[in-house]
């Protein structure tokens, strides 16, 4: 089997389709490159010019990162080796058998892209000389390397910069902005957009028209000039002076990625083109090499698409969601009866009146109209999504439901009740949408035990990737594989783990908040508190996220654990802080007054500054002792969950950290991070640490490991 075929008309116009057997979406592999360049160097020999174009609807979704994984462990030389090779061949397609004297005699060849081009799906038409893509609204045009902790490595930070200039080129280097066809024309990314009944016809026709000056890249031309400036032109020394500014800004230092791009394409500008190649493979090298891009490949890559396609799913027929039964209109089941109508999903909104019913549906018009004034989403794809959702207070309209979600009040008793409704109306596989209670022991209030499961869909839910599915002591396969089967087609990541209260991410991250209240109990500056975290990674500090999930919710949080734990509780500093700021009145970033300060239109400022009256800065501890703090106490609960059975899979420890909560990007996750650093290593971290309680103490199983210098990811490596 091949991954393109070759076919030469009666003109003399070659057309080569990439159309890679058993996948919905072109990746490129090694084998893959020899293939392409074989059929090229036919369609030079033989054919007037060559079109380039994919037999799927989309042209291509990158490299394989399983071969940039397999070049990793190759070792230094070999990644570079690699690249340079794939270089040699790109500057093949650009040449195309040009004199290097007079420029001319270059056969044509044009990139005829029918939907999304990704990474190296973009990276051989920025190639080519010229790229026309059909008019497809829902293809995505761009270089996104860059969010999986790489940077465009095959040519397109190069041949985009001498492109554009550095300024323009930025946003889709630097945060891999994505356009569709149109903006990418307009944006200068692409050349042409036609409709796509005429793709492949305009395609040949340009290539039976060029003449020999349309064949010669802007930077292989006499008397080229950077766009934008060089830089040590006034424009230029600006230009990088601000990018070096804004990625800092951004990455804080902790995306080496970000960095050598800049350095990339700041050496690059310095020197001729097939130098400035050279210093892209040797920067992107550098990024391969780190460990940083090893860990963020495979989890935001390799594990997150493995667990989208369904890796954790037990082994049952098709569970489809044909309709949706959402109970309760408030916010998140607003949010999910939304995400589910936009899926093409028929959506029965329930709530106690039929106002609150309509108001939940008024929800997905919100999004939609904005959408709508971004150009994002048409008046009929509006009209179409809103059909699909039926608001109602009637119990009974839920009979065709295959799944039913309840997102009401998070109060057992209330759960039990409307159980009793639902299960009455219809024999679908009821879902509880909860964030903290267990589901064993809410699964008591209903006649099907073995259909009812949890659902933790995340805040807001038409934003966040990640679904924790929750199984109880009593659920069965078919209501995983149900809850399975609507996350994926929701284009979310499932993870499932078995119950224990607040499951898995509310478990890793409200450890993470109450350390940075111990902290401010402690007497240790706010400040240093809040950049510590955002110096590691993290999108935001601790005293930040609880402004933002709100302070009366800690403190109601705070009693039900309390309450349910009795004399086990361990956070009593924790309710001092809590319970002084609510009784203050700062509730968080909803009453516009929290850790922080807000503006009357609640943009937040900076810190509060009575919170050195409450709690004096007493001590300021370094930094790498508060970023441990931070760091640790998440990733030993991430270990403490796997020990107890919460999680049964480190892949969806490591994705679902990343997603649900944010955890470090850059490190992988929680148990990427401890094998980067070590066993032993975090071992003597907690050793240090423990003196401020037990909850430091290193688990039994991570000092098994630390004897052994053993790693988490070992066994999958191995069996892989």
């Amino acid at each position: 089997m091949t991954d393109f075929t070759y076919d030469l008309d009666a003109d003399g116009v070659a057309t080569i389709t990439w159309d890679v057997p058993g996948r919905s979406m072109n990746v490129m592999s090694m084998a893959g490159f020899a293939e392409l360049e074989a059929l090229i160097d036919r369609g030079l020999a033989e054919a007037k010019g060559i079109v380039l174009t994919s037999g799927k609807k989309d042209f291509a979704g990158g490299m394989d990162l399983n071969v940039l994984a397999q070049m990793q462990a190759g070792g230094t030389q070999a990644v570079f080796d690699g690249i340079m090779e794939t270089h040699r061949f790109l500057r093949k397609i650009e040449r195309a058998g040009m004199d290097p004297k007079t420029l001319k005699g270059a056969k044509p060849i044009v990139c005829a892209m029918p939907g999304t081009g990704l990474g190296i799906g973009f990276e051989i038409p920025l190639a080519c000389h010229r790229i026309i893509a059909a008019d497809n609204p829902k293809a995505k045009i761009g270089l996104p390397e860059i969010l999986v902790g790489i940077f465009p490595g095959a040519g397109g930070t190069t041949r985009l910069i001498r492109k554009m200039g550095v300024m323009l080129a930025a946003p889709f280097l630097m945060e891999g902005k994505l356009l569709s066809p149109k903006l990418a024309k307009a944006e200068g990314l692409i050349d042409e957009v036609v409709p796509p009944e005429d793709l492949l016809k305009r395609a040949r026709e340009w290539v039976l028209g060029a003449k020999d000056t349309d064949l010669v890249k802007p930077w292989d031309q006499k008397g080229y000039k950077l766009p934008g400036g060089a830089p040590y032109s006034p424009q230029g020394f600006q230009t990088f002076v601000g990018a070096n500014a804004m990625i800092l800004g951004k990455t804080q230092g902790v995306y080496p990625a970000a960095q050598a791009l800049l350095q990339a394409a700041y050496e690059g500008t310095l020197v001729p083109f097939d130098t400035a190649l050279r210093v892209e493979a040797r920067a992107f090298t550098g990024v391969l090499m780190d460990p940083t891009s090893s860990a963020m490949i495979r989890s935001l890559f390799i594990n997150k698409e493995a667990l989208e396609k369904g890796a954790r799913r037990p082994a049952l027929p098709d569970e489809s969601v044909k309709v949706l039964g959402v109970v309760g209109a408030g916010m998140m089941g607003a949010g999910i009866a939304y995400v589910a109508a936009n899926a093409g999903i028929d959506v029965i909104l329930i709530d106690a009146t039929q106002e609150a019913a309509e108001r939940g549906k008024s929800h997905a018009e919100g999004i939609l109209e904005k959408g709508l004034q971004r150009r994002k989403v048409t008046p009929e794809k509006k009209a179409e999504v809103l059909a699909r959702i039926t608001p109602t207070t009637d119990y009974t309209a839920l009979a065709p439901c295959d799944l039913v979600i309840e997102a009401v009040f998070e109060d057992p008793a209330v759960k039990a009740e409307v159980t009793a409704r639902i299960e009455a109306a219809t024999g679908a596989i009821l879902a509880t949408n909860t964030s903290t209670l267990p589901i064993s022991g809410l699964a008591k209030a209903s006649q099907r035990p073995g259909q009812y499961i949890g659902i933790h869909f995340f805040s807001p839910v038409d934003k966040m990737a990640l679904v924790e599915i929750i199984r109880g002591k009593k659920t069965e396969d078919r209501a995983v594989a149900k809850a399975m089967d609507l996350v994926r087609a929701l284009k979310k990541t499932p993870i499932v783990v078995n119950d224990a209260r607040f499951f898995y991410a509310n478990r890793c991250i409200i450890p993470y908040i109450n350390e940075g209240l111990r902290m401010v109990a402690e007497g240790v500056p706010p400040a240093l508190i809040e950049n510590a975290a955002k110096l590691l990674g993290m999108p935001v500090g601790p005293l930040q996220l609880v402004d933002e999930t709100s302070i009366d919710l800690g403190v109601k949080i705070a009693k039900a654990t309390k309450a349910a734990m009795g004399e086990a509780y361990p956070d009593s500093a924790v309710d001092e802080v809590l319970f002084k700021m609510a009784d203050q009145g700062r509730m968080g970033r909803k009453a516009k007054a929290g850790f922080y300060a807000y503006d009357e239109t609640g943009k937040r400022l900076d810190l509060w500054e009575g919170l050195g009256t409450l709690w004096p800065e007493t001590q300021s501890p370094d930094l790498p002792t508060v970023q441990h703090r931070l760091l640790m106490i998440q990733a030993l609960e991430a270990v403490r969950a796997l020990d107890a059975g919460v999680l049964t899979d480190i892949r969806e420890g490591d994705v679902g950290a990343i997603l649900g909560w944010g955890f470090a990007p850059w490190s992988g996750g929680p148990f990427s991070w401890l094998d980067r650093i070590g066993a032993a290593k975090a071992v003597e971290i907690c050793d240090t640490l423990t003196a401020l309680g037990p909850r430091f103490q290193a688990p039994q199983s991570l000092r098994d490991m630390a004897a052994k210098g053993a790693l988490f990811y070992a066994p999958l490596a191995r069996a892989a």
